[in-house]
């Protein structure tokens, strides 16, 4: 194992130019779509005062993108097991080019809202592949993904400030079309490497796509006890992505550019705990890491639902970015169940239940705020996690009788 954490096959120095220049592109395609995705959030007001539309309107547009998003994940990773990796995560960055140029060329608010579909199709096809690929090529499962994720986190971070700085000069178009160059990029350095060899080149897709195929997967106890942790933190990292600025804005009273700042925080804590949870978990294992991560996370959101001021808001919104990193080890516990023949359609299978489920996060949490405040929503995220904590613990237990 090397200074990185990440511990590959063969030795580091005949490795590096093969599968560590893969993680690196992987990398970059990751921050690339997710790039073109976190673009649209920060010109939504000119898109309004473009199109001339409500605010519900764009808002359904891009629900439309997260549906089309999770709805991607089971096909993207059947089709990797039977066509390989690499043409699966071109195909993702090439739908990725296409949609993205339609959102910037869209004349209307119905053909920016089928572009914003696409997108999500696009965005929801990479992940899959690209992390079943990695998996494959290396040993350290939790500290590979979360390596692979910190493209994701940057895009979170940067892609705002970037598109905002573009349309704010150019207009919202070109700010949109700054997510197509970045995937063109990807995928001309993807184009490059050779082709991988697909797990299950001579099963037909109807054989892949079976029903019994896939309650098979969902009948394996382990496979739906994580699935119904992932769902849990999934539903509270959305929320909390939707809602953080607003909750620091009114329920602890900060400015908008300090609220904006703490939330630029959150993402920056969360890239640097991906790898270190993923890593962690490597080390003294999942259900351990699991527990330590989502106290920190019963922590940080029980001290927002308090309230207060900028001294109790800053180490809160800290702990909670340290909970994110929990994604990263719950995916790693999936893997781990996964032999490589069907990891691919089990993967997909797992992300599309938890993304479906966790998607409500936001309508909960902001129905929640609206009806009985932003202390009762943040509490609802506390007791969640609480509710991951006390279930890993039970998970533990029950896989282990059925293995005796």
């Amino acid at each position: 194992m090397d200074a990185s954490g990440i511990r590959p096959k063969t030795r580091f120095a005949e490795c590096w130019s093969e599968q560590y220049t893969l993680l690196s592109m992987c990398i970059g395609s990751y921050f690339a779509v997710r790039f073109a995705q976190v673009s649209i959030s920060p010109v939504v007001p000119l898109l309004l005062e473009s199109f001339t539309v409500s605010r519900g309107t764009i808002g359904l547009a891009l629900t439309g993108m997260w549906v089309g998003y999770a709805l991607a994940q089971l096909p993207s990773g059947v089709l990797a097991d039977r066509f390989g990796e690499r043409r699966l995560i071109l195909a993702a960055l090439v739908i990725t080019v296409g949609a993205t140029l339609g959102l910037a060329a869209s004349p209307s608010v119905l053909l920016f809202g089928v572009a914003a579909a696409a997108l999500g199709v696009g965005a929801g096809t990479y992940y899959n592949p690209a992390t079943a690929l990695l998996t494959r090529e290396f040993d350290g499962i939790g500290g590979v993904i979360g390596t692979h994720r910190i493209g994701g986190q940057l895009a979170g971070v940067i892609a705002p400030v970037v598109t905002a700085a573009v349309a704010v000069r150019y207009g919202w178009r070109p700010a949109l079309g700054l997510g197509a160059s970045l995937s063109v990029v990807a995928a001309a350095f993807l184009w490059r490497r050779p082709s991988t060899a697909p797990s299950r080149p001579d099963a037909s897709l109807r054989e892949l796509f079976a029903s019994k195929t896939l309650l098979e997967l969902l009948a394996r106890s382990h496979v739906r006890n994580t699935t119904f942790m992932m769902a849990l933190v999934e539903f509270v990292g959305l929320a909390a992505m939707s809602f953080l600025p607003v909750l620091l804005v009114e329920h602890f009273e900060l400015s908008l550019g300090r609220a904006n700042l703490l939330f630029a925080v959150f993402f920056a804590v969360s890239a640097i705990s991906q790898p270190l949870g993923g890593r962690l978990s490597d080390r003294i294992g999942r259900d351990t890491t699991i527990g330590i991560l989502m106290t920190a996370g019963v922590l940080g959101y029980g001290a927002l639902a308090t309230g207060g001021t900028l001294a109790v808001a800053a180490p809160a919104v800290v702990l909670a970015g340290v909970a994110t990193s929990a994604t990263t080890v719950v995916q790693s516990r999936i893997l781990d169940e996964l032999s490589e023949t069907n990891r691919g359609t089990g993967f997909g299978l797992f992300r599309t239940t938890y993304l479906l489920i966790g998607a409500a996060g936001t309508t909960v949490v902001g129905i929640t705020a609206d009806t009985a405040g932003w202390a009762a929503a943040a509490g609802l995220l506390a007791a969640l996690l609480a509710a991951v904590l006390g279930f890993v613990l039970f998970a533990r237990y029950a896989e282990s009788a059925a293995r005796r």
